[in-house]
């Protein structure tokens, strides 16, 4: 098995329905690959979609595991040599896997790599970033960052053409590829998983840091497109608000904790 492609579903099954339409309209000629579609017990009924779309595998989380751990019950269950983990609310274009895909294929120095991710309309949405330091949650969050402009949008890459190829630090958790094992050296294998201790928020800049910790790097790679209905749930009301009003809130600022306890607060030196 080439790919397997690995969506969680909670909540999500109306936009998952186009995602998964998006799948079966792909060019995935010449990629033998499966579907693996964890309801991450959010109550939704399902039934219909497999009817409709017998190829999906579902698998039914008896508990609600958050993005890492509905994540890694796909990857557990994975028979392709790479993984392309995808968000219900995302709709590829055609050629989207198939550049992915290749791309890695022919850069092995290359542990993971994301698409250019566009809202609905079309617009560029900021998927890519540097690596946070400790106050940044708060600079894009409250007013402040408005008073340290620079160092906001240099943590967001507003500052490079987001139409070329590059290395990045982190991608947003909506598309990523990865090989499901990595041969680092001639005895040293190397798995990715979602860290689990994130119920939702940094998940995806964990699982990144783990990847440049390995000695692998992070491609962003426009010539791949998928389109984004990205909705950022915890900053639905003003901050000011929001921590008396969004449990959310609690939840990234639970897991902006434990990212930095993890990995320390200084960020990580930029290798040569």
């Amino acid at each position: 098995m080439d790919l397997s492609i690995i969506i969680v579903n909670y909540k999500s099954k109306a936009l998952l329905i186009n995602c998964l339409k998006s799948i079966k309209e792909a060019d995935l000629t010449g990629i033998n690959h499966e579907v693996i579609l964890v309801e991450n017990n959010s109550g939704d009924d399902l039934s219909d979609i497999l009817t409709s779309e017998n190829d999906v595998k579902l698998i039914l989380s008896k508990r609600n595991l958050g993005m890492g751990g509905g994540n890694n019950l796909g990857i557990k269950a994975a028979s392709g040599d790479y993984v392309l983990i995808l968000n219900p609310d995302t709709i590829l274009k055609k050629e989207a896997i198939k550049v992915l895909l290749s791309y890695l294929q022919k850069n092995p120095q290359v542990g993971m790599v994301g698409p250019k991710l566009l809202y609905p309309d079309g617009t560029l949405q900021l998927s890519c970033a540097r690596f946070p330091s400790f106050f940044m949650p708060i600079l894009r969050r409250t007013f402040l960052g408005d008073y340290f402009k620079k160092h906001r949008d240099s943590f967001t890459m507003s500052d490079f053409d987001h139409d070329k190829i590059v290395k990045v630090d982190w991608l947003m958790g909506s598309c990523l590829l990865f090989k499901r094992a990595i041969n680092l050296d001639a005895t040293s294998v190397f798995r990715p998983y979602f860290d689990e201790r994130y119920f939702m928020y940094f998940e995806d800049i964990d699982l990144a840091r783990t990847f440049h910790h390995q000695g692998l790097e992070v491609v962003y790679n426009p010539q791949a497109i998928v389109i984004h209905n990205h909705a950022r749930q915890s900053a639905k009301h003003p901050w000011y608000m929001a921590v008396f009003k969004d449990r959310l809130t609690w939840v990234h600022i639970a897991s902006w904790f434990k990212y930095f306890i993890k990995w320390g607060f200084s960020l990580p030196s930029k290798k040569s």
